[in-house]
């Protein structure tokens, strides 16, 4: 092993400035791969990161206006959707919607007597916790079936606005009142969120205090027992059926309803992670591999140089495999040595980009796991051995008498 290392070294001295040049288009090629990587990561890590605080397996749809004529009803015809249709799409549609749920919006700013928001508030139902993934509550509650059934005063909001309108830290929110709409609600609950800034009060308070109280502006739909994007399409297909017989429009009229389907968009989005996860590794290894070229081209002189002492060691009886093992040796020695300083380089660069970027940045803990550095090593390794091989078997080509009058 000592040996095979001196005569790596013994290699790169006799080609300094060769081996430099090339050493330096492999470091530059590996340091791409790692931080094309750990860009790529970054964008996966955050998008991971919203599907799980968000529950993905949910369909949401939204009114809109008919844009093909229907049974006598002329175009343009505004669908307005119902409180029964929450009940008629479960009802119709069982193998894959669960819950069905509504939203109302109000505009009105919420205030105590120290402080005022514009937030407004949102009606919701006690599974928009689970929809919106709200785990982590600092103080109370969230909206209960008794809040509902009892149409209460009561509110939950985040820990964001807490420390504005109960001052200076919202420890005092908690049982607090503020005002909405010139109704007074009681808080039960604060919750935190990076990127939640709701707040939230009971469906049935919302329509009380709504003009309209019949029309909705938006169901969600929770789908249960979806695996596939066929299990997700089928589910979409039948709402829309659903609802076309209802309010009698065009079950083929997209703009009659807008429906959003978060689970085959998030399928969807997945894919494309993996698809720029694969991009990344082909466009960092096709980097790398003018580095590997140049590798081969010191390999190849290198032979053409050792051409005598190849002779020698052939003719006291060296065996063909020992010189293609060392020809490939010294080809994945240097290749080791420069792709390793590049992967430093990069996991460097990488993590003061992490740094500059920070916690609230689009890209979510853009670095590189050991994991991924030792997939990178074996691509070293696999390209080294590529690029000694074909100077290795040029050497097992030298005659031994042939060799020894080389001079």
């Amino acid at each position: 092993m000592l040996d095979l290392c001196r005569e790596i070294w013994q290699t790169m001295r006799t080609n300094k400035l060769r081996t430099a040049l090339t050493g330096i288009a492999v470091t530059w090629g590996v340091f791409m791969l790692i931080v094309l990587l750990s860009m790529a990561r970054g964008v996966t890590n955050n998008f991971t990161e919203n599907m799980m605080s968000r529950n993905m397996a949910l369909i949401r749809v939204f009114s809109g206006r008919t844009s093909k004529p229907y049974n006598g009803n002329r175009e343009g015809r505004l669908v307005k959707l119902k409180s029964e249709d929450m009940k008629i799409i479960p009802a119709q549609n069982s193998k894959y919607v669960g819950e069905v749920t509504s939203k109302l919006y109000g505009s009105s700013s919420v205030s105590t007597p120290k402080a005022k928001v514009s937030s407004g508030y949102e009606g919701v139902f006690p599974s928009e916790r689970s929809v919106q993934r709200i785990d982590n509550l600092n103080q109370g509650r969230f909206i209960t079936d008794r809040d509902l059934n009892e149409k209460a005063k009561v509110i939950v909001i985040p820990q964001y606005y807490a420390e504005q309108l109960f001052p200076p830290d919202g420890k005092n929110a908690l049982g607090g009142r503020v005002e909405c709409q010139g109704i007074s609600f009681k808080v039960v609950g604060v919750y935190e969120s990076e990127w939640n800034r709701s707040m939230y009060i009971p469906f049935t308070t919302a329509r009380m205090l709504a003009a309209d109280k019949e029309d909705l502006g938006t169901l969600s739909v929770s789908l249960k027992d979806v695996k596939t994007e066929e299990d997700g399409n089928s589910a979409e297909t039948g709402i829309r059926n659903t609802l076309s017989s209802v309010h009698n429009f065009d079950p083929d009229d997209e703009n009659a309803v807008y429906i959003s389907n978060y689970f085959t968009n998030s399928l969807k989005a997945g894919q494309a992670m993996v698809i720029l996860d694969t991009s990344v590794w082909v466009l960092g290894i096709l980097t790398l591999l003018t580095g590997i070229v140049g590798i081969s081209n010191i390999m190849f002189v290198t032979v053409r140089e050792r051409t005598h002492e190849i002779g020698i060691r052939r003719a006291i009886g060296a065996k063909p495999r020992k010189i293609l093992i060392q020809v490939i040796a010294e080809a994945v020695g240097i290749t080791l040595l420069f792709g390793y300083l590049g992967i430093v380089f990069g996991m460097v660069v990488t993590q003061i980009i992490s740094y500059l970027i920070g916690p609230d940045g689009p890209l979510t803990n853009p670095t590189v796991s050991i994991a991924i550095a030792l997939e990178v090593m074996a691509v070293l390794v696999v390209s080294g051995a590529v690029a000694g091989l074909f100077p290795a078997l040029k050497a097992l080509k030298v005659k031994p008498v042939e060799a020894l009058r080389d001079e």
